[in-house]
């Protein structure tokens, strides 16, 4: 449930508000063990997802430069994941 909580943190180029975004909706899902928001909850579980991105931008811009690139290439960077986004917007389906 986790895949894109990953290091952002030194990636060339720096993480995009998307990549943090994603990231941040995973933590909440995982927090709250929400996985698909109600109606009735939306709005909470979509202000959580925005607290925790400005948080976490904040947090990258604050902190020193890296040495080297984190191990693993984030989830929304690789070919396959986007062909995924791809088929999922042509077919109107939203992820």
């Amino acid at each position: 449930m986790c895949r894109n909580i990953v290091e952002l943190r030194g990636l060339e180029p720096a993480a995009t508000p998307e990549e943090i975004e994603a990231a941040a909706r995973q933590y909440v899902r995982k927090v709250s063990g929400i996985r698909a928001p109600g109606d009735h909850i939306r709005d909470a579980f979509e202000q959580a997802v925005a607290e925790v991105a400005v948080a976490t931008t904040r947090m990258l811009e604050s902190l020193p430069a890296r040495r080297q690139p984190p191990p693993k290439i984030p989830p929304l960077r690789r070919p396959e994941v986007q062909a995924r986004i791809a088929a999922r917007q042509a077919h109107g389906v939203e992820g």
